[in-house]
This record gives C-alpha cells, structure tokens and sequence, in this order.
C-alpha cells in the first residue's frame, strides 16, 4: 500500500508535509518549520536567510524562498537535497509523536501526493521523483536503525 500525503492539515499523514507546524533546531537556530529551514538554507549567510527564518507562515517562508530577485548560492541544486535530508531528519528527531507516525508506516511507500511538483512530489503525471518521500522513507529506516 502507497502512503500519500499533500496538505499539512491531512490527518494523519499531514506531519509529512514540510507545512506542518513542528518547530526544530537546526545550525544553532530555532526554525518554525523544515520549511522555513529548506528556504532559508537557499541564502545562507545573507539577511536574506534571516528575513525567511522569521517569516510568519510556511507559505511565506516559501514565498520568499522562490522569490527569483533574490540570490540563490551558487551550491543550490547540488546541495538542496541533503538541505532537506537534515530539515527532515532535525524534524522527526525532535518530536515523538510524528516520529511515531512516520516509524508506524512500516515499510509502504510514501508519496508527496502534488500535481504541481515535479521534483519533490510525484507530478501531475505521477511519474516525478518524489524526491520528498523518498528522504522521508530514508529517514524513517535511519529511525528504526536508531531505535536498535
């Protein structure tokens, strides 16, 4: 059976999402949501990271994030998705409650459930990367190797 997930507001599977409201430190900081991390990490060392990490809501946070007048570093598309593996990871490290969500989907495949994201969810085709679940299903077996 295939898990899919999309708004941060889907019980039960909404905690997937990087929308949902579960707050991690990451890099000495406190980040309102693996959102507000993945975007700030995109302009890391400029006033630009700092002006996402306090956006008010994710959707803001993404805004600004895919904002083109705003400088992306040079690293982006080689680093973006071992950003996201540490924002994950930080995320259902510092909450049981997901963690236990995320460890109770077994071994299923989990797909980020979006028509519109061809690269981190499966596409309006469906036959995008899901790069999301794909860090989502790595994270849950680094979890379960944790847990011995």
């Amino acid at each position: 059976m295939t898990i899919y997930f999309y708004g941060a507001d889907d019980v039960p599977y909404g905690c997937f999402s990087n929308f949902s409201a579960h707050d991690m430190e990451l890099d000495g900081q406190l980040w309102p949501t693996s959102e507000h991390y993945f975007q700030a990490q995109k302009f890391i060392g400029t006033r630009h990271a700092e002006l996402v990490r306090r956006a008010r809501t994710p959707l803001r946070a993404a805004e600004l994030g895919r904002d083109p007048s705003r400088p992306l570093r040079r690293d982006w598309e080689r680093v973006k998705d071992e950003v996201m593996r540490q924002a994950v990871g930080a995320k259902f490290r510092a909450h049981a409650d997901i963690r236990g969500i995320l460890l109770s989907t077994g071994d299923q495949e989990i797909v980020e459930d979006t028509g519109t994201d061809h690269y981190w969810g499966r596409g309006r085709t469906g036959t995008g990367k899901n790069m999301l679940g794909r860090i989502l299903m790595r994270t849950r077996s680094r979890l379960r190797a944790e847990a011995g």
